[in-house]
């Protein structure tokens, strides 16, 4: 009995401590891995120099207050018992159990959101409530898509004209390389983010990755109100690279009737007025007004050379060229060949409506299509188009989005995951292609040609040939902030590419 006790003791103990030497080999192996892709990846970013090129960026600036989600609703977890999220989506929030009730919807799924309340009486309530919160629990940030973008395409040796009003304390966060256009005002529109971390907890509710949601109650940025400075400060500075970002501060704002329209309209006149020779960029963010959409397809996007987005905001778009209807939410992490089919239609389908449809002679082919995902970069460029660098620029738009989000300077491999597979389909569609994931080549590349039909008319096709390029991400393990991701890593990819 007692040597038949001793031997299962030791069998035990001898498949424990192979477990722990053999998940010890898979870990070294992995870290192994992760450092080969990190050097090809490095190798990438730095192959081509930035060259000072000329951006000019608007419109509007915030200072963003953020904070702990989970610490920060922790009192509130009882009104989440027992509720189905499915119908919480509010455009406008109007209360504070509204308030609750959106971000669980989107802290469920694990996507990112930004609303708008009218209500600046709650506004102002939640924000004093952060602000008393601990200093570990808040803390204030330079925000707003222009400014961050700008900081970011400065940083890495752009020159930048930034189209925005802000206080002078939030001007004393603006790097000193940025020339700002707009006037300085009094008091910055304030955005309140909650962020929160994989797994992170509320009520019976867990968040599947890390990711934020944004509630604000902006004053300037729905008007629009650098427009004018910005525009008088643009014929000298003659960029490179126009950037539009911020429109999303239109989304649900209480307009007198056409002013919103009006002040589209300007945009649409300042982007006609760039150079042939200016690239022209568009950078996406959460809307869930169907009208502005519609009004950014007739006012922006015919005038946009690129668009850059996240997976929410691409399936959104593709929703509304497609059916007609806002997606209000999309899955968080997606496939690669799942999201290129979505970045394949938006393209044929803008592209499409460029085709024979240009009175003005001003409209622009979409010729850059830049998706950024948790997992992965992906890049649709047209050949022969003035993109510069498609897979220097994947490199190092991923390399950005893990500094970012670790907020650090260094890529740590120890600190970081991959989440894509050892190979990865093209498309979707039954016998698509696959790609085997390369350590040494870790951003892959290759030519297509995507078809447009012209008129609805499938016999007569016209295809764009381009370059499409994938990279993935060294994913952070403990994410330190996920606002301004997006804007970061648009702008890292942007300044290797004009």
């Amino acid at each position: 009995m007692f040597s038949l006790l001793s031997t299962a003791t030791m069998f035990g103990a001898f498949t424990a401590l192979f477990a722990i030497i053999f998940q010890a080999y898979l870990s070294s192996n992995e870290l192994v891995k992760l450092t080969v892709i990190l050097q090809h990846l490095r190798d990438l970013e730095v192959e081509f120099p930035v060259a000072g090129p000329r951006v000019a960026i608007g419109y509007g600036s915030c200072s963003d207050l953020h904070v702990r989600a989970v610490n920060f609703l922790a009192h509130n977890e009882t009104i989440v018992s027992g509720l189905n999220f499915t119908d919480y989506t509010f455009d406008d929030i109007t209360t504070e159990e509204e308030f609750l009730l959106n971000f669980a919807y989107y802290f469920q799924q694990g996507a990112a959101a930004e609303r708008f309340t009218a209500n600046r009486e709650l506004f102002l309530r939640l924000v004093q409530r952060a602000k008393k919160s601990s200093s570990a629990d808040h803390h204030w940030a330079l925000g707003g898509n222009a400014p961050v973008i700008g900081s970011r395409m400065a940083m890495e040796g752009a020159n930048v004209l930034l189209g925005a009003k802000m206080s002078n304390k939030l001007k004393s966060h603006l790097r000193p390389e940025v020339l700002l256009t707009g006037s300085l005002i009094e008091d910055d529109d304030i955005h309140l983010i909650l962020e929160y971390n994989t797994g992170d907890t509320w009520g019976q509710l867990v968040s599947p990755r890390a990711n934020r949601y944004i509630l604000h109650n902006d004053r300037h940025n729905p008007m629009l109100s650098s427009l004018e400075e910005f525009d008088a400060a643009l014929p000298d500075f003659n960029p490179d690279l126009f950037i539009v970002s911020g429109l999303q501060m239109m989304d649900n704002y209480m307009y007198q009737p056409g002013v919103r329209e009006a002040r589209l309209l300007k945009v649409q006149h300042q982007m006609q007025a760039q150079s042939p020779h200016t690239l022209i960029h568009f950078e996406m963010a959460s809307f869930v007004e169907l009208e502005l959409l519609q009004q950014l397809m007739r006012y922006v996007l015919p005038y946009s050379d690129s668009i850059g987005m996240n997976e929410q905001e691409l399936d959104n778009l593709r929703q509304v060229l497609e059916t007609g209807r806002i997606s209000l939410v999309a899955d968080s992490n997606p496939r690669v060949a799942h999201s290129l089919d979505q970045a394949r239609s938006v393209f044929a389908r803008l592209n499409q409506q460029f085709v024979g449809n240009d009175a003005t002679g001003k409209r622009r082919p979409l010729s850059r299509i830049h998706l950024h995902t948790l997992a992965y970069q992906a890049f649709i460029v047209s050949k022969g188009s003035s993109w510069k660098h498609t897979k220097q620029a994947a490199a190092k738009a991923s390399l950005t989005a893990h500094r970012h989000v670790c907020a650090s300077t260094i890529v740590n491999p120890d600190a970081s995951y991959l989440q894509m597979d050892g190979s990865f389909a093209v498309s979707a569609k039954p016998g698509a292609r696959r790609i085997p994931f390369d350590n040494r080549v870790p951003v892959s590349c290759w030519d297509e040609s995507i078809p447009l039909s012209l008129d609805g008319d499938k016999a007569s096709l016209k295809a764009v040939e381009v370059e499409i390029c994938v990279a993935p991400v060294l994913i952070c393990k403990n994410a330190k902030q996920t606002v301004g991701a997006g804007d970061n890593i648009s702008g890292a990819g942007l300044v290797l590419q004009i």
